[in-house]
């Protein structure tokens, strides 16, 4: 798709992302070290340490300018170091990273339940509780480009036009994208390119996915018990 998309101002108090619980927060994010110090305060805790690289990813894939530190700040790099081809979303092939959130809760439940279901079902996995959520809310107030219009950047399962469009508008210096959840169709979701564009996010709940063989078919907020059915 070669049409340029509008621009249009998103401002959400409250943008929505659900990531896997495992995935504690990255120390060296979270100091108040300089980013621009950061290789070389990993090279030299790598002699003691040498499963750092791992931990924090590809520092490289994120200029020095564009890092953002302090507390929680793990999490706002963490999509943008850990980038990989082996996993691909809507809006890149995996060769850089976006911060991907949705304008309610039940947007990025939806979104990522999908996600999931997917990973379950390339792996054979047998039904039940499966794996702890957390919720990560920070704000969005920024100009980005509007694909809502765009049914090609939508379809359900071939993202090969939409991760186009991406790579070519972030090569442009655009800061991202918006459009409709197609998860959860009423919703709206943003893909952000650059962590400096944000405020850092903040936690909220946890929560347990039901796997029934075939999809995430509930969900158990661990705070209050609740249980609710996709």
């Amino acid at each position: 798709m070669r049409v340029r998309p509008d621009l249009a101002h998103i401002s959400w108090p409250r943008a929505y992302r659900v990531i896997r619980s495992i995935h504690p927060p990255i120390d060296l994010f979270e100091d108040v070290a300089d980013p621009r110090d950061w290789e070389a305060l990993a090279s030299a805790e790598s002699k003691t340490n040498p499963r750092i690289w791992e931990h924090l990813g590809r520092l490289d894939l994120v200029p020095p300018e564009r890092r953002v530190s302090g507390p929680g700040a793990g999490w706002l790099m963490a999509p943008f170091v850990h980038a990989s081809t082996d996993r691909p979303d809507r809006f890149t092939d995996g060769i850089y990273g976006v911060y991907s959130a949705g304008d309610s809760e039940a947007v990025a439940i939806y979104e990522v339940a999908h996600h999931h279901a997917v990973a379950m079902t390339a792996s054979d996995e047998e039904p039940g509780w499966t794996s702890q959520f957390r919720l990560l809310v920070n704000s969005i107030d920024l100009d980005l480009h509007d694909v809502r219009p765009f049914p090609d950047c939508h379809d359900p399962d071939d993202y090969s036009v939409p991760q186009e469009l991406g790579r070519r508008l972030r090569g442009q210096g655009s800061n991202g994208l918006v459009f409709r959840s197609v998860r959860s169709p009423e919703g709206n979701c943003v893909a952000v390119f650059w962590p400096d564009l944000m405020d850092i996010p903040v936690q909220g709940d946890h929560y347990h996915f039901h796997w029934n063989g075939e999809a995430v078919d509930l969900v158990r907020n661990m705070r209050s018990a609740a249980i609710f059915a996709l």
